[in-house]
């Protein structure tokens, strides 16, 4: 019986992988469920999983919880300790799904009980790449990506010689605003931008898709899990997402990762990893899917893409300063203080205000770096508004 936590399982990737869990609930032994602030759905999920223990993220949901969980058994926690403590449970398959730089440490904790990390946390290599790869040589752990882009390639590579591979193309549904005129963004509500024509995500990341900053993230993010050069990725916009990424290879051959956007496909496929297992997605029909169209990302419309390739060939710590930049300045756009436009803007200030280079990344240093990256951004921010 493979034993399983869930860091994040409110969230819409945590509660995808509930699903899929309770659907062969004996093939599996809960030891923790995380959460945030719906107690509600983590003690619900804690409670239909048999979860050992369930954690909130947040000290004044404690009562809450331990009230909804008298009588079952299930031990009740709450705070970043407890967080942390969860984490550091032994279980075989861990799903990062915390959103943010806060899933970093988390995360970090999991590996070291050198089990399976099902990564959809994709802060933590942007912000940390190197020490988390690191990490999970140091004690044995596998890392496997759940995003459905870099699932896709990771399926794509299987059996492939890395050098053999000419790029790496990433591909983007581009979001709420795909085809809006760049003059209308300047007015663009968080209503509008959290409207996903496509999938069905949580606020934040809808808006990262809708400004491509999410695509940035995933740049820097095949840059550091699958070892390549930055001119070796890139990203086209794809507005039906039934093509996830693909790998071109110097044969002129290109490997496709093809299906409806559900992101069971990508859970299920870490959950099963190595084997192939049966998953409640719909089959794609080719014939009713009709036409697959391209096109290329215009930067100048999306600076995050250009951003990314900077931070990708600064390096250090410029990855966490970026993600940090990035979170604050979408603070400001969803309380009203900044306009959409505006968040690019100061991403980019911030990187030039802070030195990037380290050395060596340490924790330490990364949180440090995310601390003084969202104060200047808080400040900019301040000052736009």
């Amino acid at each position: 019986m493979k034993t399983i936590t869930i860091l994040g399982s409110t969230g819409s990737i945590g509660q995808n992988t509930v699903d899929l869990i309770a659907r062969n609930a004996d093939a599996f032994r809960v030891v923790a469920l995380t959460g945030g602030r719906n107690i509600e759905l983590l003690a619900k999920d804690a409670i239909r999983l048999r979860a050992e223990v369930a954690v909130t993220a947040f000290e004044e949901g404690l009562e809450s919880l331990r009230t909804l969980l008298a009588g079952t058994g299930i031990e009740v926690a709450a705070g970043r300790a407890a967080l942390l403590e969860a984490a550091s449970r032994p279980a075989d398959w861990v799903m990062s799904a915390i959103v943010g730089s806060a899933g970093l440490e988390p995360g970090l904790a999991a590996l070291r009980h050198g089990g399976t990390l099902a990564l959809a946390n994709k802060e933590s290599l942007v912000c940390a790449g190197p020490l988390l790869l690191a990490e999970a040589e140091r004690h044995g752990a596998t890392i496997l990506p759940v995003d459905s882009e870099h699932s896709a390639i990771f399926q794509a590579l299987a059996g492939e010689d890395m050098e053999a591979v000419e790029r790496i193309i990433i591909t983007a549904s581009g979001g709420a605003f795909r085809d809006w005129p760049l003059e209308k963004l300047k007015t663009a509500t968080v209503a509008e931008a959290s409207a996903h024509p496509n999938w069905a995500m949580g606020q934040r990341i809808t808006i990262d898709s809708a400004s491509l900053f999410n695509k940035a993230m995933e740049l820097i993010e095949a840059h550091e899990f699958f070892g390549v050069r930055p001119d070796q990725i890139e990203a086209v916009i794809h507005p039906e997402s039934l093509i996830h990424s693909l790998v071109a290879f110097r044969d002129g051959a290109m490997m496709a990762h093809v299906g409806m956007p559900d992101m069971r496909h990508a859970i299920g496929y870490a959950l099963n990893w190595p084997e192939r297992h049966a998953l409640p997605v719909a089959p794609l029909d080719l014939v009713k899917a009709g036409a697959m169209t391209f096109r290329d990302p215009d930067e100048n419309r999306h600076p995050a893409l250009r951003l990314a390739r900077e931070v990708m060939q600064t390096g250090g710590l410029s990855g966490a300063i970026f993600n940090a930049a990035k979170e604050r300045a979408l603070d400001g756009f969803i309380a009203g203080e900044i306009g959409f436009l505006d968040m690019a803007g100061i991403v980019e200030t911030v990187l030039e205000k802070m030195p990037a280079a380290a050395e060596g990344i340490t924790l330490d240093r990364v949180l440090e770096a995310d601390a003084e990256a969202r104060r200047i951004a808080g400040g900019i921010t301040q000052s736009v508004h």
